[in-house]
C-alpha cells in the first residue's frame, strides 16, 4: 500500500515537535563509538611511544673505518631539510615515501654503492663478493648506543664518496632536465649534508636490528646485494589480512541479512515531508559570505586542474611544455607541490563553507557579526593559500635565508606548506569552528551531547584537531617519527574525520529536507563513526611499515587496513538502499 503524503501543516507540526523534543543517540551507540575510539587511540598511543623508543637510530655522528667523522647529526638533519625544502620529495622518495618520477634515494644509494663494492671485490679475485658485501652492510655495521656513533666499513666509506660524485652530476645540474630548478643543490656543503641523509637511511635499511634477522626498515627496499627480502612477519600478516578481509566481508553480509531491518535507511521510518522551496529561503550574512568562499573554492579547483595538467605533461616532456622551457619558472617539483596543496586547500575550504552555510539552516537564525567573521576567515584562507604557494616556490629556488628555513621552507609531502602557514591554517580552522559554534549555540543549550546539533559540532571540531597533529612532524623531526605523525593527517584526517563530517552534513540536510527523521539520521551517523574508525584509526599504520618503525606496526597496519574495506562495502550497500528509498518516496509523493 502506498504511503499517504502528509500535508504542509502536518510537516510543520512534525518539524516543530522535532525542534522541541529533539532526538539523541541511544546508550548502545554511544558505548560502541566510545569503545572503538578508545581501543583505536590507545593502541596508537602505545605504538607512538614504541616509535619514539625504537626508531632507527639517529647518530650523533657517522665515522669511517679510519675514525674520521663523515657526518654529524646536525649535517644529517640539514640534509633532511634540503630534501624537503628543495622539493626532492616531490621528485623522488626516501624509504619509499615521496614522488615516483625520480629515484628512491635510499634504494639508489644502496644499489649503486653495493654494486660498486661487489665489482671491486670481484676484480680483486675475492670469493663470493656478494656475501662479503652483505656481511659488511648487515653484520659489520656498528652502532654504539653509548657514544651514539655509527662506524662505516671501508666499503661503505668508499660508497659515500661515490654517491657524492653521482649526485654532484645530477642534483647540481645547471638545467631543468631533472624536473628541478637549475642548481637545486647550491654548493658542496649542501651536497655533503644531503648525501649524508641518504646514506643514513640506506644504512638503516640494511643493518640488522639488535637481536633480529631483519633491518631497521623491515628489509626495505628490496636489494639482493644485502639480502633484503620479504620478512616472515610480512608474509604472515599479508596472509592474515587477506583472511580478515574475506572472512569479515562474509560476516558483515551475514549480519546485514539478519538485522537489515533494524539498521540503515528505512521507508517505513522516514516521513514524506514537504519543505520550503529555494526561492522562499532568505540567506543570512554568513551564508552570503560562504557563497564567496564556494566561488574561491572553484578558482582553487581550476588552478589545481591546470597545474595538474602541467605536472602530467612533464612525464612526457620533462624539459619543457610544448617546446617552452617552463622548468625555469615552474619545474615539475613545484607544479606537483602546488597540485597536491591546492587539492587539500579546496577540499578543506569546501568543508568550511559547508559548515558555515548549513549552521543557520539548523537554528533559523545567526548571531550578529557572523558575516563579518566569515569574510575575515575567507581573507585568512586566501592569505594562507597564496602565501604558502609563493613560499614553496622560494624554498625550492633556494632563496629562503638559512635562519628562516624553519618557518618558511617547504616541509614533508602533503604537509608541504611552510610551518608559519601551517600554524595559520590550523588557527583558521579553529576560528571556523568558533563561527559554527556561535550559530549553533542557541540549539546546543538544553540539548543532549548526543543530539544532532552536538554531533555536527563535535565532528567539525575533529577537523582542526586532527590537522593540528601534523605540527608534530617538523622539518628536523626524526624521519620515522615525522612519518608516523604525518600520516595521521594524510590518513586519519582525510580518510576518517573528513568523511565523518561529510556524513553528518549530508544526514542533517536530509533531516532538514524531511527525507529522514532525526533519530534515523543520528543512528546512521553513529554507525558510520564506528565503521569508519574500527579499521581506519589503526589502519593508519599501513603507511609506516618500512620507515624504521618496529615490526608490530606492520601487524596492526596490515590487519586493520584490510578491515577498512569491510565497512566501505557495507556503506555501498546502504547507499544503494538509500537510493531505493528516495525513489519510493518520490513515487509516493507523485501518486494521487
Amino acid at each position: 500500500m502506498a504511503t499517504k503524503p502528509v500535508s504542509r501543516a502536518e510537516a510543520a507540526k512534525i518539524a516543530r515537535r522535532s525542534d522541541t523534543v529533539g532526538a539523541y543517540a541511544g546508550k548502545g551507540w554511544v558505548q560502541a563509538v566510545a569503545f572503538v575510539m578508545l581501543l583505536g587511540f590507545t593502541i596508537m598511543a602505545v605504538l607512538a611511544m614504541r616509535t619514539y623508543a625504537l626508531s632507527m637510530p639517529l647518530p650523533d655522528k657517522i665515522v669511517g673505518n679510519d675514525g674520521k667523522t663523515i657526518a654529524t647529526q646536525e649535517q644529517i638533519l640539514h640534509g633532511q631539510e634540503l630534501f624537503q625544502g628543495r622539493g626532492l620529495q616531490q621528485y623522488g622518495s626516501v624509504l619509499g615515501h615521496g614522488a615516483y618520477l625520480g629515484p628512491d634515494y635510499t634504494a639508489e644509494y644502496l644499489r649503486l654503492t653495493t654494486d660498486a663494492a661487489v665489482k671491486e671485490y670481484r676484480e680483486q679475485g675475492k670469493q663470493d663478493p656478494r656475501e662479503l658485501v652483505k656481511n659488511e652492510w648487515r653484520k659489520e655495521n656498528k652502532y654504539d648506543e653509548q657514544t651514539k656513533t655509527i662506524t662505516w666499513s671501508a666499503g661503505e666509506t668508499k660508497g659515500y664518496q661515490l654517491m657524492l660524485k653521482h649526485y654532484r652530476e645530477t642534483l647540481m645540474k645547471g638545467d631543468t632536465s631533472q624536473g628541478l630548478f637549475p642548481d637545486a643543490i647550491k654548493n658542496d656543503e649542501e651536497l655533503h649534508d644531503l648525501v649524508a641523509f641518504f646514506g643514513w637511511t640506506a644504512w638503516a635499511s640494511a643493518a640488522d636490528r639488535p637481536d633480529q634477522p631483519y633491518s631497521y626498515t623491515n628489509n626495505w627496499p628490496s636489494e639482493p646485494n644485502v639480502d633484503n627480502k620479504p620478512t616472515a612477519d610480512l608474509m604472515v600478516w599479508s596472509a592474515l589480512s587477506l583472511i580478515a578481509l574475506i572472512g569479515g566481508t562474509g560476516l558483515m553480509f551475514a549480519i546485514y541479512g539478519r538485522w537489515s531491518r533494524a539498521i540503515g535507511w528505512h521507508a517505513e521510518e522516514a516521513p514524506v515531508l514537504d519543505f520550503r522551496q529555494p526561492d522562499e529561503v532568505r540567506l543570512t550574512p554568513s551564508q552570503k559570505a560562504a557563497c564567496l568562499l564556494f566561488a574561491t573554492i572553484l578558482v582553487l579547483f581550476l588552478l589545481q586542474a591546470l597545474v595538474g595538467a602541467l605536472t602530467e605533461h612533464y612525464r612526457e616532456e620533462l624539459t619543457g611544455f610544448f617546446g617552452i622551457d617552463m622548468g625555469q619558472l615552474l619545474p615539475y617539483t613545484v607544479s606537483r607541490t602546488w597540485h597536491l596543496q591546492l587539492s587539500l586547500f579546496w577540499t578543506a575550504g569546501a568543508f568550511l563553507a559547508g559548515g558555515i552555510f548549513i549552521a543557520p539552516l539548523i537554528t533559523r537564525r545567526e548571531p550578529k557579526k557572523q558575516g563579518l567573521l566569515t569574510y575575515v576567515l575567507i581573507g585568512a584562507v586566501v592569505f594562507v593559500v597564496l602565501g604558502s604557494l609563493l613560499n614553496e616556490w622560494f624554498s625550492q629556488k633556494g632563496l629562503i635565508p638559512k635562519e628562516l628555513t624553519g618557518f618558511f621552507s617547504q616541509q614533508w609531502e602533503f604537509l608541504d606548506l611552510p610551518r608559519f602557514f601551517q600554524i595559520l591554517l590550523t588557527a583558521g580552522m579553529f576560528i571556523w569552528i568558533v563561527i559554527v559554534w556561535r550559530t549553533l549555540s542557541s540549539r546546543l543549550k538544553g540539548s543532549k551531547k548526543t543530539s544532532l546539533p552536538w554531533l555536527f559540532l563535535f565532528s567539525g571540531l575533529a577537523i582542526p584537531m586532527f590537522y593540528a597533529v601534523g605540527l608534530l612532524a617538523g622539518q628536523r623531526t626524526h624521519v620515522t617519527v615525522a612519518e608516523f605523525w604525518r600520516f595521521w593527517v594524510v590518513h586519519l584526517w582525510v580518510e576518517d574525520f573528513l568523511e565523518l563530517f561529510t556524513t553528518v552534513m549530508v544526514a542533517y540536510i536530509f533531516v532538514l529536507l524531511g527525507v529522514v527523521r532525526e533519530r534515523i539520521a543520528i543512528s546512521i551517523i553513529m554507525m558510520d563513526a564506528v565503521l569508519y574508525s574500527v579499521g581506519g584509526v589503526i589502519g593508519t599504520l599501513h603507511h609506516t611499515y618500512f620507515v624504521g618503525t618496529p615490526s608490530e606496526q606492520m601487524a596492526f597496519g596490515a590487519f586493520f587496513s584490510a578491515a577498512e574495506v569491510i565497512p566501505l562495502t557495507f556503506l555501498t550497500v546502504e547507499a544503494w538502499g538509500f537510493m531505493q528509498l528516495g525513489a519510493r518516496q518520490y513515487s509516493n509523493r507523485t501518486k494521487p
